[in-house]
């Protein structure tokens, strides 16, 4: 059978990742809102006041091992059938992790930590993630209401639980971009994490990626030997540059041509200012990331966890993007005997945030102080797994989970909620004090979403829930 155009077009891996995400990306300018003298604005790549970066790690969480940890001395192998808590830390085989919670040394300045770490957050004789704890606030004890994947994800992006498994209402990033309409280039950013947009204009819409070499790809401008294979590619790239027609200023009056005009300097924006080229690590203007992100020796750092953390930096740091979705770990749905592997997963991810972390707070931010007093991150996964061991070594599902929240509009050094000494169940708590109290309520994810909105004084009221106030800033 002879083969046709389109059959050419799909076997190509490249021009399929191509027009992918290229397609992603022209939905969020074509129907954009932002003017074009702010788009134009843009092209000073200033970066703005506030940026946020929601960090997932895929597959549900040892919450034992990262931010609800337990004594392994007071939860001990013999009490299991008591307390239904087994932290199985002697079955960390690698001599770098803890045998009991890490409480990191204290920061001068600072005050101690009043937050203890599992074992897998970090090498507790180098730097780690935990050395931050002076800029976080660890919630505890999130009833997730679910023990299933998709649903636990979508419930958690969005602040709303999804109908059956499909995702209800807008992402968290979109609903932030939505309302502050930030004048930067791209503004969200998503790879490997699904966005949503049910009620914004295309212009809140998430540019989404599956990898660094993907988002490369679709800012590239064209070159002579790339090769137009349909109509689609074609039009993306004909949109830059082109003279305005009449028959375009006559639709402005619609507002049709002003949607068009403000894509137009959008991706104008993006070509003159070879953005690609930011996110091209291998080059030599791109040394000093290379070295900080520990990407010189990795054969392929676009996909490791510190290239995707370098990807954020980046975006945020040269103003491309007030939003950042990212996935940062993976591997983590272990039901059978893999402790050692599920904790070494978990850390690569927050090895990777760390430095993040690091190089946000070490670089100033134009508007003062660094870019760690402008950013809010937020850490989640879509449950916990259980707080006992199964009969083939692993854990399973649990409804019980933890964040982590960063940075600006937060308060810092903070532990609130808890789970029961037994069974690691969700706590309950005076929703108006943080206090625990058996006559309280459970803390929900859209208590989580509310806050970060409220953070930085954002309309929360599609999450039907106020804010957790006790730990805004």
């Amino acid at each position: 059978m002879k083969k046709t155009r389109q059959d050419d077009l799909v076997s190509s891996p490249e021009r399929r990742t191509f027009l992918k995400a290229g397609a992603g990306f022209m939905g969020s300018l074509l129907l954009g809102g932002i003017p074009f003298k702010a788009v134009a604005q843009a092209t000073n790549l200033a970066p703005p006041d506030r940026c946020f970066v929601f960090v997932y790690f895929s597959g549900g969480w040892d919450q034992l091992l990262a931010f609800d940890p337990r004594d392994p001395a007071v939860f001990t192998a013999d009490r299991v059938s008591e307390t239904r808590i087994m932290p199985g830390y002697s079955l960390l085989t690698d001599g770098a992790f803890a045998q009991t919670p890490v409480v990191p040394k204290e920061r001068a300045g600072a005050g101690p930590s009043k937050i203890s770490f599992g074992p897998a957050i970090g090498d507790p004789r180098t730097a780690n993630l935990s050395d931050h704890y002076d800029l976080m606030t660890v919630v505890r004890g999130i009833n997730m209401s679910t023990l299933t994947h998709e649903v636990g994800y979508r419930y958690f992006l969005t602040g709303k639980m999804p109908i059956g498994s499909a995702a209800r209402g807008s992402s968290t990033a979109t609903e932030i971009v939505g309302q502050m309409k930030p004048t930067v280039p791209i503004p969200s950013i998503a790879q490997g994490v699904e966005s949503y947009n049910d009620r914004y204009g295309g212009y809140a819409n998430a540019l989404r990626v599956s990898g660094l070499a993907d988002l490369v790809l679709t800012l590239d401008p064209p070159s002579a030997a790339r090769q137009l294979d349909s109509e689609i590619e074609k039009s993306l790239i004909d949109l830059n540059g082109q003279p305005i027609t009449c028959e375009e200023q006559a639709l402005t009056a619609r507002g049709v041509g002003t949607a068009y005009e403000s894509s137009r300097g959008q991706m104008q924006t993006v070509m003159e200012n070879k953005l690609s080229d930011s996110f091209r690590f291998q080059l030599t203007a791109n040394q000093s990331v290379r070295d900080f992100y520990g990407l010189n020796n990795q054969a392929y750092p676009y996909n490791s966890a510190a290239g995707r953390a370098a990807m954020v930096a980046t975006a945020l740091k040269k103003g491309i993007s007030q939003c950042v979705s990212i996935n940062l770990a993976g591997g983590l749905d272990t039901h059978f005997g893999t402790q050692q592997t599920h904790a070494t997963n978990q850390r690569a991810g927050f090895n990777a945030l760390n430095l993040l972390v690091t190089d946000l707070r070490a670089t100033p931010h134009p508007g003062g102080g660094n870019f760690m007093d402008h950013t809010t991150i937020l850490v989640f996964s879509e449950f916990a797994r259980t707080p006992t061991i199964n009969a083939t070594g692993g854990r399973d599902h649990h409804l019980s989970n933890s964040c982590l929240l960063m940075g600006a509009g937060i308060k810092h050094n903070r532990v609130v909620g808890r789970s029961g000494d037994i069974g690691m169940s969700p706590g309950m708590v005076d929703l108006r004090t943080g206090d625990n109290d058996p006559n309280g309520s459970n803390i929900f994810p859209e208590h989580i979403i509310a806050t970060v909105l409220a953070s930085a004084k954002l309309d929360y009221s599609i999450t039907r829930v106020d804010p957790l106030r006790f730990i805004l800033a």
